[in-house]
């Protein structure tokens, strides 16, 4: 496949958004298939029963399973909508570097998949998961590392497709 220099970043653009898709349909997939996994580190993390247990945090804890139950759903739900933006996003990729038309559409729809992905890793898991219920804490809950690691790999995705040379010319009509 020989790419010029000018569609090099739109091909990383697309490639990369499509890497991103994959992961989330996986993540999304391996939720529904294999429920249970997940939902006990959902609970576990909610309860906050493996942190260091300090009374001034405690009263965050959610001890409902019907609450942890509901949130791991959303988390689910949010993370098949994710997949299937970002899958739309890397067709849409493919079909402008196709046709060299279509890249702002590409573009939008990646964006808005990517920031889909930076919310849940970032607000959900991070900041809510991390911070507010303390999953810092846990030796056996924690998740802040997996977490990091899917937030870099959006963000880099992320600035890969708003680089000027990501908005390839595209042919006059």
């Amino acid at each position: 496949m020989n790419v010029s220099s000018s569609r090099a970043l739109p091909v990383a653009a697309a490639a990369l958004t499509g890497t991103v898709a994959l992961y989330m349909a996986l993540v999304a997939f391996g939720n529904i298939t294999d429920f249970g996994t997940n939902q006990q580190f959902v609970r576990h993390v909610l309860a906050m029963d493996t942190t260091f247990k300090d009374d001034d945090l405690m009263w965050r804890a959610v001890e409902s399973t019907a609450l942890q139950d509901a949130a791991y759903v959303a988390i689910i739900v949010w993370e098949t909508v994710t997949a299937l933006v970002l899958v739309a996003a890397t067709v849409l990729w493919a079909k402008a570097l196709r046709h060299r038309a279509g890249h702002r559409a590409a573009r939008r729809l990646g964006t808005a998949g990517l920031l889909m992905v930076l919310l849940l890793f970032g607000a959900g898991f991070i900041g809510v998961g991390g911070e507010w219920f303390a999953m810092w804490q846990s030796e056996d809950w924690n998740g802040l590392d997996a977490a990091t690691r899917v937030v870099t790999l959006a963000g880099l995705v992320l600035i890969v497709t708003h680089l000027p040379g990501a908005q390839a010319e595209e042919k006059p009509r």
